[in-house]
């Protein structure tokens, strides 16, 4: 007898091609939603990332204006207050300069190759202590021996931008005080290494990052803070969004070319 399809192999057709159509169709929509996610994070981030460069340059182009009282410090908030512009004069104490480990910066496009930010405790005429971050000093001159004319000993009137804290984070590693390296830059436990005592000594909980003056020499090397924030958050958003319309286009033509494919590898069926 002569073999002819079964009028019951199409809906066995169609069976597998929707079997295989609904195996794909909730991970490709998991995929495609968190790629949309993605993209709109970017472009939230993007928002942000403008808002905070306006922010900080409208500050750090601002007049500088005298540094608060001690008395006040408790009240300054980083949100409100880092990256303002302040000047005050105070006295370096040389011997109790710490040096902190350069990382890049955002912040000194100025300052390249290895070396160290020179902080420095300054004591100002009501006693309180400012810790400041006087500036770049390459490797081989992190001796102050060999910048001894930048040891400026009298009182001197710094201009700076008021700094937070670095936050510490799982790999930053160990400050190692016996050997003066530092690889955050945080006043209160620098000053705590250098023998202040916060029961006696009014210690500043912010740092300054100086600008002025110059010391003679050169070094350590102050520098006015650039705001150069990288913003690349909205082609990191065309990225995710064209993935996403990559992931509909292929799952869509895949679906309708699905059908025809199965259909084809499928054998046809015979009577009797």
């Amino acid at each position: 007898m002569t073999a002819r399809p079964s009028v019951g192999a199409a809906p066995h057709v169609e069976a597998a091609r929707k079997r295989s159509w609904l195996g794909l169709f909730v991970p490709a929509l998991l995929a495609f939603a968190v790629l949309i996610a993605l993209g709109t994070w970017q472009i939230e981030r993007k928002a942000w990332k403008e808002a905070l460069i306006a922010l900080l340059t409208e500050r750090l182009a601002a007049p500088p204006q005298a540094l608060p009282p001690a008395a006040d410090w408790a009240k300054l908030e980083p949100t409100r207050d880092e990256y303002r512009r302040v000047r005050f004069a105070a006295t370096f104490d040389n011997d109790r300069e710490a040096r902190v480990f350069a990382a890049a910066r955002a912040f000194r496009p100025d300052v390249a190759g290895p070396g160290y930010w020179v902080f420095t405790p300054a004591r100002r005429t009501d006693g309180s202590v400012v810790v400041i971050n006087r500036g770049f000093v390459p490797d081989g001159r992190r001796d102050p021996k060999s910048r001894s004319e930048g040891q400026i000993s009298q009182s001197v009137e710094i201009t700076g931008a008021v700094r937070w804290p670095d936050e510490r984070h799982w790999f930053t590693p160990a400050d190692d005080a016996s050997h003066n390296l530092w690889f955050t830059r945080d006043p209160a436990a620098i000053a705590a290494a250098k023998g202040f005592d916060p029961r006696t000594d009014v210690v500043a909980p912010f740092y300054v990052e100086q600008e002025a003056p110059i010391p003679p020499g050169g070094l350590p090397q102050p520098g006015k803070l650039v705001v150069a924030l990288p913003d690349n958050h909205l082609q990191y958003a065309v990225t995710w969004y064209g993935l996403a319309a990559v992931l509909a286009a292929v799952f869509g033509v895949w679906t309708f070319t699905s059908g025809g494919r199965i259909a084809q590898a499928k054998p046809p069926q015979t009577d009797g």
